[in-house]
Order: C-alpha cells, then structure tokens, then sequence
C-alpha cells in the first residue's frame, strides 16, 4: 500500500537526493507558533513534518523534548488539540505529508479506531507510536491501514529476523533509531549506521529515514550517505525553546528556525548516495 510519506521521499531517492523530515512540538509554546514553524520548515525544504503531541511520560524522548512537552502542556494542550490542529497544519504544509508522534497510552485510552480515524480526518498521513512494540500493533495497524494512515515502525539494531518481522508490516517509511537510548543531539553518529542501514534495506524497498542524535550539517550530511532520510528533532526544538525560556520574540525565533533547517537541507540537497 504506497502513501504519501512513501511518495514524497521516493521522489527524493529517485532524484539521487535524500529526504529532511523535521519534528516539532505541538503547541510549545502556542499553536500559533506550531503552524508558522510548520510553514518555515516547508518553505526550508521538509520533505514530511513529524508533529509530536505533548505527553506527561515520553520514554523516548530526551531532555530537549521532555521540556517542550512539559511547556506545551502546561499551556493546556490536549489531544483533541492535535486534531483541532491538524486542518491548520495541514494549509500550512501545502503538498508535504504530516506524520503525528505520540505514546501508546494516550492512543490506546482513545481507542485505536477512532485515533486512526480521526487522524486521517484532521489531515495526518502517518503516525509513529515508539513505545508500542510489533507484537502489540496489530490493533492500531489495522485501524490505521483502514483510515489511510500509515503506521511508521521504528526499529533499532536488532536481529536481522525481527527486522524482516517489522518490515513485513511497515507503512510509509521506516524510522531506523541511529543509537540507543532517547532522542538528543549526539556528538557523533556511530560506526556501525551505515551496516544497520544495508540490512534494514535488504529487507525492504521502503524508504529508510535516521534519526536519533543528528543535529549539525556535518552530521545530517553523514547519514545522507546510506539513509533516504534525515530526522532532525531536539536540534530543532531547542531553538523554539528560546521563546519561552529566554523571552525572545516568537518571529525572530522562527527565523532562526527557518535558517537552520536550510544548513541541514543543503547537504542533503547534493549528497551523493
């Protein structure tokens, strides 16, 4: 089943060039904010958008995240807002697919049907739930394969059996996890990527998209080299942090949002696979 995640970083990879999908924070600080940096990571040259929704316990995240979480919910973001959102979002992205990130907890007590639904009907194309495991996902893959939303599997290194298994099932692109551990800027990226990267490849004729630990050029360009895609997140919500944090003006931020996503583009505007 192709979709539109599929699709766009398909065209990327048959054009020899290699995807940015950048996330943020839903609502950190204003929803506002979240539909104008939305509208500068696409103009910036995002491929996808990932829109992470606030939760009280993300087990994946670092501290970066953890405390745009934290700000978000405490201006009153609920999960009905990611869907109140979710049109908005959708005008502001124009032809680039959205993907919600969130936690099988929130999902679950909203019941995995009406989730899927209800995302398909707010305009999200996929969805990435890291603390659900394979063995458990068949529930929401279902629901979510009947709206038209694809359910984004994350896999870290692993048995080359259990990543058949994952793939088998994947929709839209596959979220390989660069490193152990929760998402943050790591210093660099480790040796055995671009190994994990062939064997997830041997497995599947998805696009493979890394993230986890990437937040300079040198870095987004190095995974460039073997992935079809480079996730960028912490990196990216650390500058939106200085709204809140150091009281700086919201549109001077976003440009300096806007600006940074252009450093991580360029190299991967020119990488060579």
């Amino acid at each position: 089943m192709s979709t539109s995640l599929q699709v766009a970083l398909e065209r990327r990879r048959r054009g020899g060039e290699t995807g940015f999908i950048p996330f943020i924070t839903a609502g950190d600080p204003t929803m506002e904010v979240t539909v104008e940096a939305v509208r500068r990571l696409v103009r910036a040259g995002a491929d996808a958008v990932e829109i992470g929704m606030p939760y009280s316990d993300p087990l994946a995240d670092g501290p970066t995240i953890q405390a745009a979480s934290e700000r978000a919910l405490r201006g009153g973001f609920q999960m009905p807002d990611l869907f109140r959102l979710g049109p908005i979002l959708r005008e502001a992205a124009g032809e680039v697919p959205l993907v919600a990130f969130t936690y099988a907890n929130p999902v679950y007590r909203w019941g995995w049907q009406t989730f899927a639904e209800d995302l398909a009907k707010a305009g999200y194309a996929g969805v990435i739930v890291p603390d659900l495991p394979m063995e458990e996902a068949t529930s929401l893959r279902e629901a979510a394969d009947r709206a038209g939303v694809a359910l984004v599997p994350l896999i870290a290194p692993t048995s080359h059996g259990r990543i058949e298994r994952i793939c088998r099932t994947a929709r839209g692109f596959i979220y390989a996890v660069s490193s152990t551990g929760v998402t943050g800027v790591r210093k660099r990226m480790p040796e055995h990527l671009s190994r994990f990267i062939d064997e997830i490849r041997r497995c599947t004729d998805l696009p493979i998209g890394v993230g986890f630990g990437i937040g300079t050029p040198e870095a987004a360009a190095a995974v460039a080299e073997s992935a079809d895609a480079v996730i960028v997140g912490s990196a990216l919500v650390r500058i939106l942090a200085a709204i809140t944090e150091e009281g700086r003006d919201a549109c001077d931020v976003l440009d300096d949002l806007e600006t940074f996503a252009r450093t991580l583009v360029a190299p991967l505007r020119r990488a060579e696979k």
